[in-house]
Parts: structure tokens; C-alpha cells; sequence
């Protein structure tokens, strides 16, 4: 696949909100950047309920407050495919109302597709296991409703950004998560995680900064076992969902991670599509999640032909 932007030099890109390039030692800007992510989180989560796409149901899928989402089901569907989507947010911050740009949820309706956007229990709260776990009961809450929401069980892409594309990819090659809400692979068609970086968990913290290492280690722990538990690409031998499609700007970490992931997925006999894009640092890493959707944003209609292809069968 042709791709739209060629990455740029090694140490071009910066930290990005949640997921982080850093180097061995910390940077003087790590804590600023840090403080503006939350920053541009709150301002969006607030834009989010002010410009909040019409039409969504909120749905609990759990008894935690936080274990909530917002469906969009195309008007008169009776078999709609659904779309799943995961918030990033370093695993400790974030919600469905910044999950996204405003013009997603429109953009999938308008394809004909139903649409969800979750909320997680987050860390300290809840460990990434539990989010996983979250990831696939939300799915499997959907889908035993599925005949009466118009939606189609047998066409189910799930996707995230920055932290939530690490937990759409673990979800989408550990199929425990699945397994324990009584779905497996069979029942997802394909993954695409939006410009991770933490597909390989001890790759990605062995070059974090003292600072942004706290995001990790708050996350992950300091037990080797359990990071490499928790990387995608460690499982990645297979099986795994059958389709995937990697997008990310020119972070040099993101890029590294996700040629790593989309290598270990093809070893294990799935379909891999990487796709990357223009933007670097915290502004490329938003970019690319508040503007997909848009017509003219070059991550649309890549993301429009991979998604017709899938659920096409």
C-alpha cells in the first residue's frame, strides 16, 4: 500500500499525550507537555458535550460508573456493522466525550455504520487488565443486544487512540479478554489502533524519560512477566483478529511499534495494512484523532476503504 507521508528523521517526533517518545534521560519540557495534554483533554471532553453528535444512546454495560457508552445506530437499521471505539488518555484520564474529533460519529452513520464510543474504569482505580476486560464486555454487551439495536454481530471492527489503541490491539491478540466475556476472535473482524506507541510495553519504557515513566510504570508495573503480558506484539504470533490496520503520524516511537506490531501480526497469518501520516509530537498524535472523519483529512479515506473491505467480507 502506497503510504501518504514518509517518516521523518530519527528524534524529530516529541512526546505525545499518554503514549511517549522519550529519551534515556528526562526532558525539560516532559512536565509542560504533560500539563498541556490534560489541558487540550479538558478543554476537548468539554467541547465534546457541547458539540455532541445527536442521536446517541447511552448504554451501562457494567455496574462501575464509568463502565458507560454512547451508541449511534443509523435511522431504520436493521443490520447495521458496528464500530467500537477507545479513548486514549494514558490509561488514567480521558472519557467518550474527548475520545474523538466531532466529526466521527457522523461520518460512520453516514457510511451506514453503527458507532459506540466507551468509557473504561482507569488507573490507579482499575489495573490495564481491567481495562481490557472493560473493552470486551462493552463488545460483548453490544453484541447480545445486537438484533434488537440494528446492529449486525457477524461485522465488528474495534479501534482506539494512543492508550486505547494499545488496549484495542491487546484485546485483538490475547483473546482471554474475549474469551472471559464469552466472545473470541471469530467475533471481531478487525482492529485499528490509532498512532499507539506502547505495543511493546518494555520496549517503550526501556527509552521513556525518568518523568514519563511514572504514565508507564503506573500503568504496567515494574514486573518484566507482566509488561510483556500486556504488549500486543508479544502475542502477536497468532491467533489474532484476522485484519488490522495500523495508523500513525511521524512519532519516532509510534512509527518503530507499530512496523514491530505489523511484522509480528503477519508472522502470525493476519492481514496488515500500515498507514501513516503527516504531524509530529503532541499536536500530530491529536491531529490525527480529532480530525478522522473529515473528508478532506488524509486518514479518512484510507480509513473508508479499509473498513468498506472488511466488513465486505
Amino acid at each position: 500500500m502506497r503510504k501518504a507521508w514518509l517518516a521523518v528523521p530519527l528524534g524529530a517526533a516529541i512526546v505525545a499525550a499518554g503514549v511517549v517518545s522519550g529519551a534515556a534521560e528526562a526532558r525539560p519540557g516532559d512536565r509542560l507537555r504533560e500539563r498541556i495534554a490534560k489541558r487540550m483533554e479538558e478543554r476537548a471532553e468539554a467541547a465534546g458535550r457541547q458539540k455532541r453528535t445527536p442521536g446517541a444512546q447511552m448504554l451501562s454495560y457494567g455496574s462501575d460508573p464509568l463502565q458507560i457508552m454512547d451508541l449511534w445506530v443509523p435511522d431504520g437499521a436493521k443490520a447495521a456493522p458496528l464500530v467500537l471505539y477507545v479513548h486514549g488518555g494514558g490509561w488514567k484520564r480521558g472519557s467518550k466525550d474527548s475520545a474523538m474529533g466531532h466529526a466521527l460519529p457522523g461520518h460512520m452513520l453516514e457510511q451506514g455504520y453503527a458507532f459506540a464510543s466507551i468509557n473504561y474504569r482507569l488507573v490507579p482505580a482499575a489495573t490495564v487488565e481491567q481495562q481490557a476486560a472493560d473493552v470486551a464486555q462493552a463488545l460483548a454487551f453490544v453484541l447480545a443486544r445486537a438484533d434488537k439495536l440494528g446492529i449486525d454481530r457477524s461485522r465488528v471492527v474495534i479501534t482506539g487512540h494512543s492508550a486505547g489503541a494499545h488496549l484495542v490491539a491487546l484485546v485483538g491478540t490475547d483473546e482471554q479478554y474475549l474469551r472471559k466475556a464469552g466472545l473470541s476472535f471469530a467475533d471481531i473482524d478487525g482492529v485499528m489502533p490509532n498512532d499507539g506507541a506502547a505495543y511493546d510495553v518494555p520496549g517503550q519504557m526501556a527509552q521513556a524519560g525518568p518523568f514519563m515513566l511514572q504514565t508507564y510504570r503506573q500503568a504496567f508495573g515494574t514486573d518484566p512477566a507482566r509488561q510483556k503480558a500486556l504488549s500486543p506484539t508479544f502475542h502477536a504470533a497468532a491467533p489474532n483478529v484476522p485484519r488490522f490496520l495500523l495508523l500513525h503520524v511521524q512519532r519516532e516511537d509510534g512509527v518503530a511499534q507499530a512496523n514491530a506490531l505489523a511484522d509480528a501480526l503477519k508472522r502470525g497469518g493476519s492481514s496488515v495494512e500500515v498507514a501513516s501520516f503527516a504531524g509530529t509530537g503532541l499536536q500530530g498524535h491529536a491531529e490525527i484523532n480529532r480530525r478522522l472523519g473529515e473528508p478532506d483529512y488524509a486518514a479518512t479515506p484510507v480509513m473508508d476503504r479499509w473498513l468498506k473491505a472488511v466488513f465486505a467480507g
